[in-house]
Order: structure tokens, then sequence, then C-alpha cells
């Protein structure tokens, strides 16, 4: 009795999750009514966490045998409400976690990318020079030649020294700029190369 008792536990599952499938679009579409204030990236969070939250109630409904009265829109406002108390499904995020969209909004800070946001800008390799360590001088003959070099650079040949620059593995760059992780070796060393004689080094 419990074998097949198991099996037809089974076999409702697939049925289940195709009926919560078609919740998906109604969940989606009032999480992102009830958070449209938020910011593009932090909208996009918040979706797949009321989602998982809509999903874990369902099968909680599903395992009880009454996953016939579970609706969309209640399933919305109860998985809403759990991302707004601060509750994330399969990881606790405390309110001092400083990527946690509720410390954010409680403490009333926010996250920026230190990426440039324009050709010109670099800010990025300010930020990267300015340190208690390197001297002064070294640090002003560096934004200088730095932002002379880069700017004889191409537009992509910037781009990619740019997303190197903050960190970036050569595998994400080959992935942003759909080319090999070979490609963009090569095209570091090149820059790399071109950087040296720019500074008068032999290479």
């Amino acid at each position: 009795m419990i074998a097949i008792a198991k099996k037809s536990h089974r076999a409702l599952e697939p049925q289940a999750n195709k009926r919560f499938l078609e919740f998906v679009p109604a969940i989606e579409n009032y999480a992102r009514r009830a958070f449209g204030n938020l910011r593009p990236q932090d909208l996009e969070e918040a979706l797949c966490d009321v989602i998982a939250h809509a999903f874990c109630a369902f099968r909680r409904l599903a395992e009880l045998g009454k996953q016939d009265v579970a609706y969309a829109s209640p399933l919305a406002r109860f998985a809403v409400a759990r991302f707004r108390a601060g509750r994330r499904v399969g990881r606790k995020l405390g309110s001092s976690d400083i990527y946690s969209w509720i410390a954010q909004r409680r403490r009333g800070f926010c996250l920026k990318s230190l990426e440039p946001t324009s050709g010109t800008s670099v800010t990025w390799a300010e930020i990267l020079a300015d340190n208690r360590l390197t001297p002064i001088p070294d640090q002003v003959a560096f934004r200088l030649d730095f932002a002379a070099w880069l700017a004889a650079q191409e537009r992509r040949s910037r781009k990619l020294v740019a997303l190197l620059a903050l960190g970036n593995t050569p595998s994400e760059a080959a992935q942003k700029f759909c080319i090999s992780k070979p490609r963009v070796s090569q095209l570091r060393n090149e820059l790399e190369a071109s950087w040296r004689e720019f500074q008068g080094e032999d290479s």
C-alpha cells in the first residue's frame, strides 16, 4: 500500500506543476505592479523570489491534496508579502547585508556599479589608482597617461579594458563580446604590449 501511495503522489506532480505554470503570468504581473518602483535589476530579483515563494506555497497545498483550491491571486499576494517581509526562498538574508533589498530600503542607500556610463568617463580607472600605497605623483601620472592611452584605442578595445579592469574574467569577457576565450587573451596581450610601448618600456 505504501508503494502504491508513493506512485500516486508522483503521478500528481506533473499535473500539479502544469497547473502552477498556468498561474505564473498572473503572479508575475501582480508582482510587477507591486514592485513597479524598483530598479530593473532589483525588480528581476523580486520577481524570482515571488515566483519561488508562490511555488513553495502551491506545492505545500498539493502535498495536502488541496491544489484545486489554489489560485494565482492569493498565491501572488502571499508571495509579495513574504518578499516585503524580507523572507527569501532557500537562504536567510538579514537586514545587515548590504546586497539585501530590505537593508537598502530600511537604511536608505543603494548600490551602484563602478562601470562608466559614458565613453569619456574613466572613473573606474581613478578608483583603481586611488590608494594609500601608491605615491600621489605616481597616481596623477597614471591617471593622465592611462586616459591618454585609452583614448587612442578603438571603442571595442576601450570597452574590453574597462570590463577586465573591473575584475571580470576572460570567460565573462568572451561571453560579453561574443568571442572566444583565447581571442580575449590575445587581445589582452596586445593591449598590454600597446601600454608598455606607450610608456616607453621594453617589451
